[in-house]
């Protein structure tokens, strides 16, 4: 499946400790593309596990994160408004 996953971490002491940790889960799984999003396909499994990895660090009342779904990437149109950085494009 094909996730666009967004998080809110409040930027309080112990929110400072866990944005680091956050994003480096997040980046494990899927595709940084800006500030605290990220995309990619991803499997089932994989994204039960980034959940568990995340529900360590991310507090039920003071944080947020958004996980949106979708068969596949080519149901979705990605428009830039602004600076165009497709990162997902740069592949060495």
């Amino acid at each position: 499946m094909y996730v666009i996953l967004v998080y809110d971490i409040k930027v309080d002491d112990h929110g400072k400790r866990n944005l680091p940790r956050v994003h480096k889960i997040c980046k494990k799984y899927l595709t940084h593309i800006q500030n605290s999003v990220f995309e990619g396909e991803i499997t089932e499994g994989n994204l039960i596990q980034l959940k568990m990895e995340l529900s360590k660090h991310v507090r039920k009342n003071e944080d947020s994160v958004i996980v949106f779904q979708s068969r596949d990437s080519r149901w979705l149109k990605k428009m830039f408004w602004g600076i165009e950085e497709d990162k997902t494009s740069r592949f060495i």
